[in-house]
């Protein structure tokens, strides 16, 4: 039975019927009695632009759309910790770089899809491929009475640390009616706002580190975050230079804080063995590690899965290890790397390579390949279905 005190009224709404042929349904009205999260008047969303590659979701408009309001308009207290000033905004590329950029393309080539919409044609696959996506969807949009905090980490760069925590950030927007925040704890240069679509940054991790205070509401945290499409925020690490490190207690104070207001969070950190990295491992409701479905990102995966069996059950029970094809054809053998890294108790999945995900940039759901889509909604079920376990 959800939480009384948690506060906040059920939203409903009338959806279409799943659409099999992108892999994404669009959002069901959670269950009766389910704790959802408010959408303020100032930050209600018109449908979704369709070419973001998401169904549109049908919402009722607001009555009147209210300007967007800032932080020193929201705020119904005398905050004691502000900072003097207000950093600057600064674009997440550079005007020199943006012209550099070549057109995005497709997950897979045109041949691929034409064969799999012949398939799927002549076959009776559709239906069984509707009730999957059914399923999964009813996993994803489970009502909450606390906020799940997915921690996203690798033991090294280029495993696809920050492709998979945008991945699961825009899918859990999708799928759910509460407000999902994707929080970059790292003060490198990180590129998970580019790879979101964020066009500007202004406040960091670090900065809000200093600001929150327990009697901020929900408009006075959005005022501080990247709005991006559907019900998703972003707080960024850095503003494309290298900042201060992040101290764990820090880290600590903002997530405490900002629980209660997303339904979920996903937050891509530094590798392993950063101090903060290992902070969030323990503090979320989940994990994901990430690694080349490699020889080297397999045994690498390995060893740190034994270290974390070490740690209380809960740890590794609630860890999926997500092997990332960066080729095409890996000379690696997945299943039975898989079966190894079962072994250790954590669950295991295989990102296929896409050559959308592949060429970087703005992640569009729209190009990524159909086994890219599936892959990336049985992730971020099955992370989600281990943070229920965990309170």
């Amino acid at each position: 039975m959800p939480d009384a005190a948690y506060g906040y009224a059920t939203q409903q709404q009338n959806t279409p019927a799943p659409d099999p042929s992108y892999g994404y349904p669009p959002q069901q009205a959670a269950p009766a009695g389910s704790a959802g999260y408010p959408q303020p008047a100032a930050y209600t969303q018109a449908a979704p632009d369709p070419t973001y590659g998401h169904a549109p979701r049908q919402q009722a408009a607001p009555a009147q759309q209210q300007p967007r309001a800032t932080p020193a308009q929201t705020s119904a207290y005398t905050p004691t910790t502000r900072p003097h000033h207000a950093p600057d905004s600064r674009p997440v590329v550079d005007k020199a770089l943006v012209t550099t950029g070549r057109k995005p393309r497709h997950g897979q080539s045109f041949a691929s899809r034409a064969t799999r919409a012949l398939r799927r044609t002549v076959s009776s696959s559709a239906a069984k491929e509707v009730a999957e996506i059914t399923r999964i969807a009813e996993v994803l949009q489970q009502p909450v009475t606390t906020g799940r905090q997915i921690a996203v980490t690798s033991i090294r760069g280029g495993a696809g640390k920050t492709t998979v925590a945008a991945l699961l950030g825009t899918t859990y927007a999708h799928y759910r009616q509460d407000p999902v925040l994707v929080v970059e704890a790292d003060p490198a240069l990180g590129s998970l706002p580019l790879r979101l679509g964020a066009e500007t940054l202004r406040w960091t991790i670090g900065d809000f580190a200093d600001i929150v205070e327990p009697q901020m509401s929900l408009l006075d945290i959005t005022g501080y975050l990247v709005q991006l499409p559907g019900n998703a925020w972003l707080l960024p690490g850095s503003q494309g230079q290298i900042g201060a490190m992040l101290g764990s207690k820090a880290y600590e104070g903002v997530m405490v804080s900002l629980r209660r207001y997303f339904g979920v969070t996903v937050v891509d950190c530094e590798t392993l063995p950063a101090e903060v990295a290992r902070v969030a491992l323990s503090a979320s409701q989940a994990r994901v590690l990430t690694a080349p479905a490699t020889l080297e990102g397999v045994t690498s995966t390995y060893s740190v899965l034994q270290w974390m069996q070490g740690l209380p059950q809960h740890v590794i029970a609630g860890t999926v290890v997500v092997l990332t094809e960066l080729v095409p054809h890996p000379g690696l053998d997945l299943a039975e790397a898989a079966e190894k890294l079962r072994s250790t108790g954590a669950s295991v999945q295989v990102l296929p390579y896409d050559r959308h995900l592949a060429a970087g940039g703005l992640i569009r759901t729209e190009l990524l390949a159909h086994s890219t889509r599936e892959a990336a909604t049985r992730l971020a079920a099955d992370v989600f279905q281990l943070s229920q376990k965990r309170h």
